[in-house]
């Protein structure tokens, strides 16, 4: 996975990232969006489109922040 979406992105309903996304592997989930690790290409146009800074490259996570990465990949299953 090379991108994760923090807490930042709770209750956030426009969505850009979904739209600019080549790949179509962002989704809702029930209270915010998260990547797909298995199809996501690590372009960044997701980063670059998110109005409220919640991507962020999964090596750059805080270790508080590690739940996201994990809650994204049970998302997925």
């Amino acid at each position: 996975m090379a991108f994760v979406i923090l807490d930042a992105c709770k209750d956030e309903k426009a969505g850009e990232c979904v739209q600019i996304c080549p790949v179509d592997c962002i989704e809702k989930g029930p209270d915010q969006f998260f990547i797909d690790p298995n199809l996501c290409i690590e372009c960044g146009a997701c980063v670059a489109a998110c109005p409220v800074n919640a991507i962020v490259d999964e090596h750059d996570l805080a270790p508080e922040q590690e739940v996201q990465l994990e809650k994204a990949e049970a998302f997925f299953g």
